[in-house]
């Protein structure tokens, strides 16, 4: 996903002690982080997961953000993936192949109807806010990946606006109204056909953590929208 522009460099604010800043960039972390997790497990990708590395990032931010989630999470699971074979296979077997689709597809509009229609829903929100999709390699608008950058954005320039002193509001409520529609009407529907799968515990816990993830902030985003 391309960006137009942007005000200031994400590590200049992940210096901020303002905690509702910090706050922000946390949740705007949290979906960076999400979107690389759900990448592809090439050997750079496998290597960054069985480190620990994208685990510890994760934990990070999701623990500003609700220190129960230490209790929730499993950790452990995160990182414990097998050599990089075993992962791209179960990769594979859960999200790309299948007969018509795969078992737990990872694109929005095979599960909430009319798929031409929810893309073009998602695309109107990006170009409104100057974003354009990758040709290469191509982005779909409805894929996980894409979507959680696209998250990402909001909540980083909502905190570049609350580091700013400016209304944070019109990012918060983007992306209030984006969870909604998109991946936090679908992921749960993800997250039960998973189950059914009997996934590796890493794509279980991570699609467990996402849940979660949506859920919270479609409970905190409309919150700030109410106070608005």
């Amino acid at each position: 996903m391309k960006r137009e522009s942007a005000c200031a460099t994400e590590e200049s604010l992940k210096t901020v002690e303002a905690p509702e800043v910090k706050h922000a960039v946390a949740r705007s972390l949290a979906y960076s982080v999400f979107a690389r997790l759900f990448a592809y497990p090439d050997g750079e990708q496998h290597d960054a997961i069985s480190s620990g590395s994208l685990a510890r990032e994760l934990r990070k931010a999701l623990l500003e953000l609700d220190p129960a989630v230490e209790e929730e999470a499993d950790w452990q699971a995160l990182r414990d993936v097998g050599d990089e074979d075993d992962l791209a296979v179960e990769f594979t077997r859960l999200f790309d192949v299948g007969a018509g689709a795969p078992p737990c597809p990872l694109n929005g509009g095979l599960y909430i109807g009319n798929r031409m229609k929810t893309m073009e829903e998602a695309l109107r929100f990006y170009n409104f806010f100057g974003l354009t999709l990758s040709e290469a390699p191509r982005e779909l608008p409805d894929h996980l990946t894409t979507q959680l950058e696209f998250l990402h954005f909001l909540a980083f320039r909502g905190a570049e606006a609350l580091d700013a002193g400016t209304d944070p509001e019109p990012w918060q409520r983007a992306e209030r109204d984006f969870v909604a529609r998109h991946p936090g009407r679908w992921v749960p529907e993800l997250q039960k056909r998973l189950e059914k799968e009997e996934p590796m515990p890493f794509f279980r816990e991570l699609v467990a953590r996402l849940a979660a993830f949506l859920g919270a902030e479609a409970s905190q985003l409309g919150q700030v929208a109410a106070e608005a």
